[in-house]
């Protein structure tokens, strides 16, 4: 009896140790990381150093370092106009509001004040801002982060950028910090600081969406476009990085509205924005503060994007001319509609906001090379650049 009860314990251990065996073995192929915990050998520890180091980079938890150092130099703009108005009246008498409607009123003036934001560039008061903003102002006030209102001189503007460079008599002033890389990239996250609807200094933020998005509202356009929320009163404000660094200067708020099918209204697109890049705004403001005004070379031309060969889904490089200003350069050189341009000096034309801006670049009384095909015919022509002309003199 005793003989038999020590025979089955030895055959009870024997299947533990087997079933412990191979238990192990399977653990040790399928899930060799439990095998390494269950040891005791510190696997588990960087396996959590590893996730901690994936949550640092997926970025900050909080914004607040970068809004505190770009805030300050960010100011609400107040613009006052003076305002015609004449009144319409109901006539009192039946038959006559038959047979006149309504009887104006005398001509009355009236005070109309629009809202905006604007990024001090200097110390010494330079604000930059939408032209849009401040356009038939006749009293801008500009107030500070600190609540202090200075009244704004206009030092210049440009049209076609739709930028605006004030002067306010404050000294010592807090001015914004531009990018070192003033590039901005799709998927970067920025912060839209300004004074939307008028209810104060508000930070919203987002993604860039988008680069290079033309709107054609004027002749030079190189958007960022951004789905941080901008809403009226935003313009002239601050689109900042992560860092709080500048990258461009709120402008615009796509409110095309686009087809909602099946008979339905037209809805308004959301969190759609746009900003002038802060390399842009820079020059402007850099040639108006020197100048009074923007000094661009001007071949005399416009241009159109080449568009796509039969078949193919890449634009082509280079612009074809769709008009040519009489008695422009391009015109003393016999420059004609549909000649197709491909390099300007040597170096390939990409597109019309290439050639566009290259010219622009140039000092007037630069005399440039322009290659390009006439009818599948090579030509060159040596242009000598001019000032551009206000726009209302190019039409553009």
């Amino acid at each position: 009896m005793h003989s038999s009860k020590l025979h089955a314990i030895a055959v009870f251990v024997a299947r533990s140790i087997v079933v412990g065996l191979a238990v192990a073995f399977v653990l040790s192929v399928f899930a060799p990381g439990l095998v390494d915990r269950l040891r005791g050998t510190g696997s588990a520890p960087a396996t959590m150093a590893g996730a901690q180091t994936s949550y640092a980079r997926s970025g900050p938890v909080s914004y607040a370092d970068a809004v505190s150092r770009a805030s300050p130099a960010v100011v609400n703009i107040y613009a006052n106009r003076v305002t015609m108005t004449r009144p319409a009246y109901p006539v009192s008498d039946p038959l006559s509001r038959r047979l006149l409607g309504y009887a104006l009123g005398p001509i009355r003036q009236q005070r109309d004040q629009s809202l905006g934001s604007g990024v001090i560039f200097s110390t010494d008061g330079y604000v930059l801002t939408n032209n849009h903003v401040i356009t038939g102002a006749d009293d801008i006030q500009v107030l500070l982060d600190d609540g202090r209102v200075a009244q704004a001189q206009v030092t210049g503007t440009d049209a076609e950028t739709d930028l605006a460079v004030l002067k306010i008599a404050e000294h010592n002033l807090p001015a914004i910090e531009v990018a070192g890389d003033a590039s901005a990239d799709v998927g970067d996250v920025v912060l839209a600081i300004g004074n939307p609807a008028g209810v104060g200094k508000t930070v919203t933020m987002g993604i860039v969406s988008a680069t290079g998005r033309q709107l054609n509202m004027s002749a030079y356009e190189d958007f960022i476009q951004t789905d941080a929320a901008i809403n009226a009163g935003n313009s002239g404000g601050a689109l900042v990085n992560a860092l709080g660094e500048l990258i461009g200067i709120n402008t615009a708020v796509y409110n095309k509205p686009i087809s909602s099918g099946l008979g339905r209204a037209p809805e308004m697109p959301e969190g759609i924005g746009f900003a002038i890049p802060v390399a842009t705004a820079k020059a402007v403001l850099d040639q108006i503060v020197k100048h009074g005004h923007v000094i661009r070379g001007w071949i005399g031309a416009d241009y159109a994007d080449i568009p796509p060969a039969n078949g193919a889904t890449a634009r082509q490089q280079g612009v074809v001319v769709v008009r040519v200003v009489p008695e422009s350069p391009a015109a003393q050189v016999d420059l004609q509609v549909g000649d197709l341009l491909l390099k300007l000096d040597g170096v390939a034309i990409a597109d019309q906001v290439d050639l566009r801006n290259r010219e622009a670049a140039l000092a007037p009384g630069t005399k440039v090379r322009l290659e390009g095909l006439r009818g599948n015919v090579p030509f060159a022509l040596d242009v000598v650049l001019v000032q551009r002309p206000a726009p209302s003199t190019t039409g553009a």
